[in-house]
Formats: C-alpha cells, sequence, structure tokens
C-alpha cells in the first residue's frame, strides 16, 4: 500500500530513494473518478521504476481547472483510494495549476503523462535538465473521466 507524503516529505524521500539507486517514475493527475484507464496507465508507469510518486491536484486546483462541479470525490478520498493501488507506492497533492514547482523540487528520474498530454507536459525542461526521461503513454481507449459523467447524466431513470 502507498503512502501519503506532504511536498517537505516526498523531497526527502526521493534523496533517500536517490542514495539507493531506486529508479523514481513520478505521474499526475486528477484522478477524480478513479478508473480503469487510470490504473492501467499507473501499473505501465510503475513498471518503468522502482517508485511511482502519484501527485493529485488538490480540490481547489480541480475547481479551477475542470469547473465549480468538479471534484466529485474530496480530495483525502482520492488519495486513500490512489494509496491503496499496488502500482502507487507515495501519494502527495499539488494546489498550482501544474506540477512543474514540485516535479523540480522531487526530479523524478521518469516523469509520465497520458498520451493525451503529449503536446505539453509540466516538468519537462526540468526533469530532462537533470538527465531524466519523459514518456507520454497511451492511453486505454474508451475511458475518461468527464465521459463517465457525461454517461451518468445521460441515463434516464
Amino acid at each position: 500500500m502507498g503512502q501519503f507524503y506532504t511536498r517537505e516529505e516526498l523531497v526527502a524521500a526521493r534523496a533517500e530513494w536517490k542514495r539507493a539507486g531506486e529508479t523514481v517514475v513520478f505521474t499526475n493527475g486528477c484522478y477524480d473518478i478513479l478508473h480503469p484507464g487510470h490504473v492501467r496507465l499507473l501499473e505501465r508507469a510503475r513498471s518503468l521504476g522502482d517508485i511511482l510518486i502519484l501527485a493529485l491536484n488538490t480540490d481547489a486546483s480541480v475547481r479551477r481547472l475542470k469547473g465549480p462541479s468538479r471534484p466529485l470525490i474530496p480530495e483525502q478520498q482520492r488519495a486513500g483510494l490512489a494509496a491503496a493501488l499496488e502500482a502507487v507506492d507515495a501519494v502527495t497533492f499539488f494546489d498550482e495549476d501544474t506540477p512543474r514547482e514540485l516535479i523540480a523540487a522531487v526530479l523524478p528520474d521518469i516523469l509520465v503523462k497520458g498520451a493525451d498530454w503529449a503536446h505539453w507536459i509540466a516538468g519537462r525542461e526540468e526533469v530532462e535538465a537533470a538527465g531524466g526521461k519523459v514518456q507520454a503513454l497511451s492511453l486505454e481507449p474508451g475511458y475518461s473521466t468527464t465521459g463517465i459523467v457525461e454517461e451518468i447524466l445521460s441515463r434516464k431513470p
């Protein structure tokens, strides 16, 4: 089971993992409604290294990005769900609109995003400048939180 870290705790843990020679993979997102596409992306990300960090947008950050009706699941519950996934070793929050500052502080060995973000991956410059790699992983077709919400709302009782 993964562990929740504050930003400061995560930076300290990252230093320990680096000293131990462990490859750290980092990804991020809202993960508002956890679905199979999320799980599969996290499993593939975890397979690239020894430690997977999942940075979740705070509730305020999700609202700024997705609108006032989101998130559907509060941040503490989203963090608990994420930490319960076998693929996830570390969970943290970021309140900014992008995780660039957090990524610059952690400097993972591998930064991963879904292919829908391949055109612009926050933190790419920092990771590559430090000798790390950036990968855009293909998404599982048919899964998106927005699509799931739209499907639920369109169903007739």
